[in-house]
């Protein structure tokens, strides 16, 4: 008789995945570390600057509160998405209210979940290349729709040029603005204009917002609810993950039209039971620091430590004639590499310093690396040093 074989084939959605090319850039990491190298990785947007003090004793006090450790509401905790709507008034100028709210497990995972209540199979998305791999990935192939590219070229400043977009059939559109990974940013004229393009092709807009608060040279982000109309159409994911350096403790929200809150909001009361009470509460003390639209002290401090890092990044990529422009926001340079991404990246892996090569954050991509500068000054000079030698 013969023996029952079970069928571990994965499902049509799975299959059509691309390639995960950082997870093989991961694995030849790992192996230059096993064999002794010391490597210096500029490749993850991981901040290394710890939490302020001030969410690190929140978190010991909630988290120490027994009443903390049940289960959330799959919208989130009042008083978190309290402390989120009067963080919209104080940053933003902009009156929201608490069924614009929803609490997310990490910005990704609301990200990734908005397509399910809103895509169906075979409608098109929009999606930005390069681009975060999450919007074409988890969200749209994993959802049944289908991924329309939106070059984001450099000719263009990095924005999709909507004039030329076909929108035949088209449910649903990403942006990301500052920029992951071009570390472009975008003034509220384009905004207005991407608003009007939604409202007028009836798309609905997700607008990700992630580094809003990782700016320089005075520039200040704006958020896609400050534009007339955008309450019709879009929905705004925003994180404490880089604004204060919480990224493993996985809190975001998404603020926006009522009908799309509502929609994300249903889909994860079937798979999640929202972020830990202690940590929303955490979060709304955080959110709470900021008094008005200027930047709190702790925050000025931390980008202050970026910039310097940005600078030296920047001055000695120019230096050996990879010239880059000084990004306002966002803690990546985005270099044209002036070959193959992956080979460039090779390259400095041999000397031992780990960056990002374009072509995964998609096609368009190709030619570019990413570069971050999460990591102390004295490491990233290291690096840059290491960077002169091959050159």
């Amino acid at each position: 008789m013969e023996k029952y074989k079970m069928n571990f084939e994965y499902a049509q959605r799975v299959k059509r995945l691309p390639p995960y090319l950082f997870a093989e850039m991961e694995k030849i990491q790992k192996e230059k570390k096993a064999h002794g190298v010391d490597l210096i990785s500029l490749s993850i947007g991981d901040p290394d600057l710890p939490p302020p003090d001030f969410v690190v004793d929140a978190l010991a006090n909630e988290v120490s509160d027994l009443k903390n450790h049940n289960y959330s509401f799959s919208q989130g905790e009042h008083v978190f998405r309290e402390a989120v709507c009067n963080w919209y008034k104080n940053r933003f100028g902009i009156d929201v209210t608490h069924d614009q709210v929803v609490a997310l497990l990490g910005s990704k995972e609301g990200i990734a979940n908005i397509a399910r209540a809103f895509v169906n199979n075979g409608d098109k998305v929009l999606v930005p290349d390069p681009a975060y791999p999450v919007y074409a990935n988890g969200s749209t192939i994993l959802c049944d729709g289908l991924v329309v590219p939106m070059p984001l070229l450099e000719d263009n400043n990095f924005q999709p040029d909507l004039d030329i977009i076909d929108t035949d059939n088209v449910r649903m559109m990403f942006l990301n603005y500052p920029n992951n990974p071009t570390a472009a940013t975008v003034d509220k004229h384009f905004l207005k204009k991407t608003v009007d393009f939604a409202k007028d092709n009836n798309i609905i807009l997700c607008y990700d917002n992630a580094y809003s608060e990782i700016t320089y040279d005075n520039y200040r982000a704006p958020s896609i609810l400050e534009i007339s109309g955008a309450d019709e159409v879009a929905i705004e994911f925003n994180s404490l993950s880089k604004t204060f350096n919480m990224t493993g403790d996985r809190i975001a929200f998404a603020v926006g039209n009522k009908q799309l809150v509502a929609g994300l909001t249903k889909i994860k009361s079937q798979i999640d039971s929202g972020p830990p009470v202690y940590i929303q509460k955490v979060a709304a003390a955080a959110l709470g620091v900021y008094k008005n639209s200027n930047q709190p002290e702790f925050l000025r401090k931390n980008n202050q430590v970026l910039q310097e890092r940005r600078d030296l990044l920047v001055n000695t990529l120019t230096k050996i004639g990879y010239p880059c422009e000084a990004p306002m926001a966002t803690f990546y340079v985005w270099v044209n590499c002036k070959e193959d991404s992956v080979k460039f990246t090779t390259k400095l892996l041999d000397v031992g310093v780990a960056v990002t090569p374009g072509i995964g954050f998609g096609k368009y991509g190709e030619g570019y690396v990413r570069i971050t500068f999460t990591q102390p000054k004295e490491r990233i000079k290291e690096a840059c040093e290491r960077i002169v030698s091959i050159f």
